[in-house]
């Protein structure tokens, strides 16, 4: 399957400057190794923190 780099680009919100911006793939794969879950998954306010924890998301996610 063909990455879509560029128009992933167009709706990533993540604010992280990383060599897997918009490589979805390689992204989730990165964040599964680290226990974590990708920054486009939080709401803006949580992504700008970087917390990427899946206690945090839950945290975040419930509040909501």
């Amino acid at each position: 399957m063909e990455c879509k780099r560029e128009q992933n680009l167009k709706g990533c919100t993540c604010t992280a400057a990383c060599g897997n911006h918009g490589i979805c793939c390689e992204c989730v794969r990165h964040h599964r190794e680290q226990n974590q879950i990708p920054g486009c998954f939080f709401p803006k306010n949580a992504e700008a923190t970087y917390d990427r924890s899946i206690e945090n998301f839950i945290k975040v996610w419930s509040k909501k």
